[in-house]
């Protein structure tokens, strides 16, 4: 695959694929940005073909939710979203000298601070590359302010900006997420650092591509996530290691259907315009597409109330856990399920059927050792 200064996916026309990606999104709807969230939790879900094609059809599904009658309070409020924006500019302040700080840098080293600076996402991201080329040859200390990374996600190009990206003078690349959750005692929520830490393994992976062709660069494995210290506004630096994550995020990402084998399965006529269709008819187009709920959707995706009552109506096991479903084997509904437990269906060499009929023989007898009881 041919490389636009090793910054990203192939640059060849994709005329009919970007043509039908609009169609879906709406001649009026500018496409809506794939980030690293968004990424690392579609890499953490990698059977849903319906969020894969919205997301590589940069829909809105917020405003999607929205139209179909199921809105979602996923999503950053405000107030911290303007709590996070002042804690990163205290740590970029003064020439990011907070962050020097963490890393451990003398105040007297020259530290170089490229201009990242370029027209759209393509040119951000070739310079980016540029940069990174510059900045390991120079042999100094570099700081990154939200560079731009590519990478290519199920045959559709994703543009990534992280907090920052350090070269160090041995030729080293690590990333840094700056977050606003504090670190109490040396130690955040497991939660958030391991939200934080899958979302930085997409950064490190796409960094990779543009290290494979830049002499001498190496990217690190482990990532500096910088928090508030305690319950102050004090910057405090961990180090994370993600080469979990950044295995689990490689192999995900190589599972995902293309995009353009998702859309060509689509009846004619199907679109996601939230402008332009009543709820009835985005709720057939989003109907059309196969999903994979989960219960941990409620954390991660708009839509995952729509899903939840499509999989609900449908008396689908995966409403109740991915662990549950993968108990069950070939049972996957409800029904199926109680069916089984009464003796009316399934193989009993099943060992899901035997398990479950054993469960409600042991049932029924506690029930009846109750009743005697009373």
């Amino acid at each position: 695959m041919s490389e636009f200064l090793g910054s990203g996916p192939d640059r060849r026309p994709q005329t009919t694929l970007r043509h039908r990606l609009a169609e879906l999104r709406g001649p009026a709807a500018a496409p809506h940005p794939l980030d690293a969230r968004a990424l690392a939790a579609l890499a953490a879900n990698p059977g849903c073909r319906r969020r894969a094609l919205l997301d590589g059809a940069g829909v809105d599904k917020a405003a999607l939710a929205s139209a179909l009658g199921a809105p979602s309070g996923f999503g950053q409020s405000q107030f911290a979203f303007m709590r996070g924006n002042a804690f990163e500019a205290k740590v970029k302040a003064d020439g990011g000298a907070e962050l020097l700080r963490l890393l451990g840098v003398d105040g007297r080293e020259d530290v170089r601070l490229p201009d990242l600076a370029a027209a759209g996402p393509e040119g951000r991201a070739a310079r980016t590359a540029l940069a990174l080329r510059e900045a390991t040859g120079a042999g100094a200390w570099s700081l990154l302010d939200h560079p731009m990374l590519a990478l290519e996600v199920a045959g559709s190009p994703a543009y990534l900006e992280p907090d920052v990206v350090v070269v160090r003078p041995d030729g080293r690349w690590t990333v840094v997420e700056i977050k606003s959750f504090p670190m109490i005692d040396g130690s955040a929520d497991a939660a958030k650092v391991g939200a934080a830490a899958r979302q930085a393994a997409v950064y490190v992976l796409a960094l990779e591509r543009v290290a494979a062709l830049t002499q001498g660069a190496e990217v690190a494995h482990s990532v500096l996530l910088v928090c508030p210290k305690d319950f102050s506004n004090q910057p405090t630096g961990s180090v994370v290691d993600v080469r979990k994550q950044l295995s689990v995020t490689r192999q995900q990402l190589a599972r995902l259907t293309r995009i353009e084998d998702i859309a060509a399965a689509l009846p004619e006529g199907v679109t996601f315009d939230v402008e332009a269709c009543s709820a009835d008819q985005l709720s057939a187009a989003v109907d059309a597409v196969p999903h994979a709920y989960a219960p941990e959707c409620l954390a991660a995706c708009e839509l995952a109330f729509h899903c939840r009552d499509r999989a609900r109506s449908a008396g689908a096991v995966e409403a109740l856990g991915r662990s549950l479903r993968g108990e069950l084997g070939g049972l996957t509904t409800v029904g199926a399920v109680l069916s089984a437990a009464r003796g009316e269906t399934g193989d009993p060499d099943d060992p899901a059927v035997a398990a479950l009929r054993r469960a409600a023989a042991l049932r029924a007898e506690s029930l009846e050792e109750a009743g005697a009881c009373r």
